[in-house]
């Protein structure tokens, strides 16, 4: 699949990261780079905030399977946003055969009653919905049948939440001693923590987001998932070159200042030593952010994981810009 070893195998891509990190953008890219390699792709949500629809400017997603876009390569990119209440009755039909009755329980409101009230039940119907999809087939016979997706990506809850909303079928486990439920949760948590599924960490190189991102690679090694990438979003190129930046370094020395200022007074700018405080000000801002940048990034690198690295976007997602991020995905090896 890649160079990255952390992918080869996978077929559950869950993407999580902290909130106002850019993980539904991420996760949008992530399924377009797979697609692009001739996959068929499911690109699935589970937080009613329809960030997939947005991302692609298509109508908004139900609960049913809908074609995003063929790639010229062959693969394509579904999408899905997952609804509690249509994933329990389909739970309901599927091992209870409830059939119409499910349709009363739902008119008399019990559907939207167990899906508000009960404890994680919620969260069991959504990734179960999930396990559903990765798991089906499609063909004839035994040995006929291929999985209907090459992969799934999961736009997940935040790091804040994600490993008790992975782990809640564990939970459910211990509860249920037998029968279809106990089934069911004990196959959701042996694919979440087999060898095709990993979790991505989309982070920033901040403090808080880098932080939330090292805390929530230990609770998910700690509950046994798989960590696969820390992926760096929305990353800043220096705006000054390496010369200027060293000169930068020590601090804007008087020689330095008059030398600005004689350059802008030759440019005609007016009041040069003005607006020369202004520009080192500025300059010397941008110099302690990269450094803030640069210690954020080495905490990163210290968990010896894959780190992949997506540029901050001029023009946002205008002008193909998810594009880019998956082209960059693809360039860096992690698909």
């Amino acid at each position: 699949m890649s160079d990255y070893p952390g992918a080869q195998g996978v077929r559950l891509h869950i993407v999580t990261g902290k909130g106002g990190t850019g993980k539904t953008t991420v996760a949008a890219a992530l399924g377009i780079a797979l697609a692009g390699q001739g996959r068929k792709v499911l690109l699935a949500e589970v937080e009613d905030r329809q960030g997939i629809s947005q991302t692609f400017d298509v109508p908004p997603l139900s609960h049913t399977e809908t074609l995003i876009f063929d790639d010229p390569s062959g693969g394509s990119l579904w999408g899905m946003a997952v609804e509690p209440k249509s994933a329990l009755l389909e739970y309901l039909h599927k091992f209870y055969k409830l059939g119409r009755a499910g349709s009363l329980l739902e008119k008399i409101g019990a559907i939207d009653f167990a899906t508000t009230i009960a404890p994680g039940l919620r969260d069991v119907l959504l990734i179960g919905k999930v396990y559903e999809a990765v798991g089906r087939r499609e063909g004839r016979g035994r040995h006929g049948k291929t999985p209907t997706y090459d992969a799934v990506v999961l736009d997940a809850p935040p790091t804040g939440r994600v490993a008790r909303f992975l782990g809640v079928n564990e939970e459910v486990a211990e509860v249920a001693r037998m029968g279809p439920i106990k089934g069911q949760a004990d196959s959701i948590t042996a694919m979440l923590k087999s060898r095709i599924t990993a979790v991505h960490i989309v982070t920033l190189l901040e403090e808080m987001p880098v932080q939330e991102c090292l805390d929530a690679v230990h609770d998910l090694t700690a509950n046994g998932l798989p960590v696969g990438a820390i992926i760096v979003n929305q990353v800043r190129d220096p705006i000054l070159e390496d010369k200027d930046l060293e000169a930068l370094s020590g601090g804007a020395s008087a020689r330095l200042r008059a030398d600005v200022a004689a350059d802008l007074a030759g440019a005609g700018v007016p009041d040069p030593k003005g607006m020369t405080d202004v520009l080192l000000d500025e300059a010397a801002a941008h110099l302690e952010r990269l450094d803030l940048q640069g210690e954020q990034d080495q905490r990163i690198q210290e968990q010896g994981r894959a780190v992949f690295y997506l540029p901050a976007l001029a023009d946002g997602l205008e002008a193909g810009g998810i594009r880019v991020l998956a082209d960059e995905l693809h360039v860096q090896g992690m698909v």
